[in-house]
């Protein structure tokens, strides 16, 4: 083979590897529309917002580290919740008990820190909160009463229960641990968070170069997402190293939502659950165990919330009947932010933890305002029912596109009905006589 027909049979195959890493970057660029990407851009125009109100009144600056940090140490424990509480919903049942579990947790912890000592009364409080998730998968899975009775059901007993152990009123103890190892702080130097965002950049390269074969994966959400929290972190890690000194609570937060997220996405458990909540037959017909994914959820987020129960009295160190009520809907409010389905099937453990953060953004940014409460709740049901509208709408859309594309072409259709065959009668032999039709 000739130079000249050598470079004429490598054009076709450097431009169909063109075309097929421009196809892979086009589905990425997907993940970054509004109705996939809507609660980035919502927290963005947000904060963009606060930051220009607060410069105009003269206010303190609102992106300084101080707020940064307040605002994440008041996010952390909803933001757990709400990753397990999507694990819920995306198995195709939502919890209505985590916030009376966690407060259940929390008086069990203090009622019996002082006699049985710290790690037996925070084991104690967990192994509560799994009971009480495991009760609630029983009467879900097995016995076949709907989620939302159910779990209402145990928000309203276990309310009840913490007013029996508390006796209507408010408790402390004398043991300071759980105080100890809530004002636990983690400090990072500048250098491991550069360096983390430069491996999380490298990632990002390697999965590019890997979209230059044939076989390999379309490029996705997850690859966008390696860009902008590579990008973040070498930012964070330079211009304000402060951020990367936390308490506690909030790289919990970090580590849980970066593990669930990863396990979700690669590991076979994550993709079954997926599966199971999208269509519970059609996993059972496939040899999935239906029933385990259905039920496991419960008793990771009766864990979770249980955890956060102790969470919340190493914070405040005392616990009363009242505590934590309304955070079953912060943290459902919050997944639907992030653009959960309540109907099984879909979700992303991250985008609950940046609805999470709108809400207690707006939360600080009107306190910062000095603006009533009674404007904070309208502002956030009015962005609540607007991002479900968007959501909703788009789902609507994205299935009209997908039928379209479905659907055969009306030339195709058309030629494919001309070039069908038609039946014909046979030829009647010379002097017989046709058949009578009946």
């Amino acid at each position: 083979m000739t130079t000249q027909q050598q470079q004429h049979a490598e054009a076709p195959d450097a431009e169909a590897l063109s075309q097929s890493v421009g196809t892979r970057l086009r589905s990425a660029g997907v993940s970054l529309r509004p109705q996939r990407a809507g609660v980035v851009y919502a927290l963005i125009l947000l904060v963009v917002i606060l930051v220009i109100t607060t410069i105009a009144m003269g206010q303190p600056a609102y992106l300084s580290s101080t707020n940064i940090s307040n605002i994440l140490g008041q996010v952390a424990p909803d933001a757990i919740i709400a990753v397990f509480m999507t694990v819920v919903l995306i198995s195709g049942n939502f919890d209505l008990s985590v916030a009376s579990v966690a407060a259940l947790s929390a008086a069990i912890a203090l009622e019996t820190i002082d006699t049985i000592g710290t790690v037996p009364a925070i084991l104690l409080a967990l192994l509560v909160g799994a009971v009480v998730g495991f009760v609630n998968a029983i009467l879900v899975q097995k016995v076949g009463v709907n989620a939302f009775i159910v779990t209402l059901g145990a928000m309203t007993a276990v309310r009840g229960v913490v007013l029996i152990v508390l006796n209507g009123e408010s408790i402390t103890a004398k043991s300071q641990a759980l105080v100890t190892i809530d004002d636990v702080v983690l400090s990072f130097p500048f250098w491991v968070g550069a360096l983390v965002g430069i491996g999380l950049l490298a990632i990002a390269v390697f999965r590019f170069r890997q979209a230059r074969r044939s076989t390999a994966l379309p490029l996705d959400g997850f690859f966008v997402a390696l860009i902008i929290s590579g990008v973040l972190l070498l930012v964070v890690s330079f211009t304000a190293p402060d951020l990367l000194t936390q308490p506690l609570p909030v790289w919990l937060m970090v580590f849980v939502t970066v593990g669930v997220s990863l396990g979700l996405r690669f590991l076979v458990p994550g993709r079954k659950l997926y599966a199971v909540g999208s269509n519970p037959e059609a996993a059972r017909l496939s040899g999935i165990n239906v029933n385990f994914y259905k039920m496991a959820p419960f008793v990771l987020s009766g864990l979770a919330a249980a955890a956060v129960g102790v969470i919340y009295a190493g914070r405040f160190d005392s616990v009363d009947p009242n505590a934590l009520t309304g955070t079953e809907l912060t943290v459902i409010a919050a997944a639907i932010l992030g653009g959960t389905s309540l109907f099984g099937g879909a979700g992303y453990v991250g985008k609950s933890v940046l609805g999470t953060v709108i809400l207690f953004t707006l939360s600080n940014g009107f306190n910062m305002l000095n603006l009533g409460s009674n404007y904070q709740y309208v502002v956030q049901g009015v962005v609540l029912v607007a991002a479900s509208a968007v959501y909703t709408v788009a789902s609507r859309s994205r299935r009209r596109r997908k039928v379209a594309e479905a659907a055969p072409p009306a030339s195709t259709l058309s030629s494919t009905l001309s070039s069908t065959p038609t039946l014909t009668s046979a030829p009647t032999p010379t002097g017989a006589v046709a058949p009578e039709r009946v």
